[in-house]
């Protein structure tokens, strides 16, 4: 049996030992919910945590992409198993890859073969260091531009061979859901996902927005290579080796651009929001069954970079039950620099747990310890 205090003490504990400002966590356990915090929103003022705040949700905007398309799939306007080529002919015909063998599902699914989009040159030569960042924080991406990114390099296998996080899967997704439609990305997503979910705090945010709506968090980042690093140097294997130094002060990155994200995660919302839109995507309120299935059919992350002992599905993950010994557990997360969030909880939606950290992501461990805290498991990672 777990108690409030077992999730304060993972939240005060991680300040220190993960180098966290500022946490906010909200609890939903059945008819009932809580919300507790630990450290700070703004580090210049003191001022806490508080309740409603918005915040960059990352690659959480990924099952708001899944969601849309698959909605539209329902509606007859297409097929999880369409061809890129089908709706964007030529987009994928490049640097090896083959528009006609590459589907909507591996997009979503990350199983396309496009390699890990945050490694790419352009992006890294912008904000890979924090003088980079700085200077180039408000450059906007244009979906042309962000399409070519997404192909820029190589394949990392063929097409449903295996498992690689790759945001250039989701920005070709978004790119398809405006040519079936002709409307924006943004206005399709508020149109079948957060309108009828009354997420009335959460939208997604448009190029012209480089803050938040009050309240917020100040964002504070570390994420950032050594001065001089090669970006191109940088692999999957070895970035954390290449980041800067311990105990430099963290950079303040609330105010910036964040049109890098588009479809692969460009939404701004609220740990209430998150977790009214955990509920709708687990339980399959949103959702009619067929495709509902289809969102949570998973395949194993085993070597590409994302959750240890976990699996993906369209836009959304499981914990595999052998490290939660046998607990069955779903969640939808993301980070960004100077924002990290995560919702995880039970499939039928009762009891789950939604937390933002305002720094991006250092460690799985806060995520695996909240659940050992909150749900009263062990989990073996």
């Amino acid at each position: 049996m777990t108690t409030k205090d077992d999730v304060r003490q993972v939240l005060h504990r991680s300040l220190a030992e993960i180098g966290i400002p500022g946490i906010a966590a909200e609890i939903k356990d059945g008819d009932h919910t809580w919300f507790t915090t630990a450290g700070v929103a703004d580090l210049h003022t003191g001022a806490p945590r508080v309740p409603g705040e918005h915040f960059h949700a990352g690659s959480s905007g990924k099952a708001f992409t899944a969601a849309t398309l698959l909605a539209l799939e329902a509606e007859g306007h297409l097929r999880l198993d369409d061809t890129v080529n089908a709706h964007l002919p030529g987009v994928l015909d490049v640097n090896g890859y083959d528009g006609d063998t590459i589907t909507i599902r591996h997009l979503l699914s990350n199983t396309s073969g496009l390699f890990p989009t945050g490694l790419a040159p352009e992006i890294g030569h912008r904000y890979a260091t924090r003088s980079g960042f700085d200077k180039h924080r408000f450059d906007t991406f244009t979906t042309d531009e962000l399409l070519r990114v997404a192909v820029s390099q190589p394949p990392v296998g063929a097409p449903g061979e295996r498992f690689e996080y790759a945001n250039g899967g989701f920005y070709i997704a978004g790119a398809i859901i405006e040519k079936i439609t002709g409307n924006s990305y943004a206005d399709e997503v508020h149109r079948r996902v957060i309108q009828p979910l009354g997420l009335t705090h959460t939208h997604v945010r448009p190029t012209t927005e480089t803050g938040y709506p009050t309240p917020h968090p100040r964002g504070y980042s570390h994420q950032f290579l050594k001065d001089g690093t090669d970006p191109a140097s940088v692999t999957p294997e070895n970035w954390q080796s290449l980041l800067e130094e311990p105990g430099l002060p963290p950079l303040d990155v609330t105010e910036f651009n964040s049109s890098l994200g588009h479809a692969a995660g460009n939404v701004v919302s609220t740990t209430t929001d998150m977790l009214r839109f955990f509920t709708a995507l687990t339980t399959g309120a949103l959702l009619p069954p067929a495709q509902h299935r289809q969102m949570w059919t998973t395949v194993s992350t085993e070597g590409g970079h994302w959750i240890p002992r976990s699996r993906y599905g369209l836009g959304v993950f499981e914990l595999d039950p052998q490290a939660t010994g046998g607990a069955i557990l779903r969640g939808l997360g993301g980070s960004f620099w100077g924002s990290y969030v995560f919702t995880v909880g039970t499939p039928d939606g009762r009891h789950a747990i939604a937390v933002h950290t305002n720094t991006e992501w250092k460690t799985w461990d806060l995520m695996f310890n909240l659940i050992e805290a909150e749900f009263g498991i062990t989990v073996r990672a």
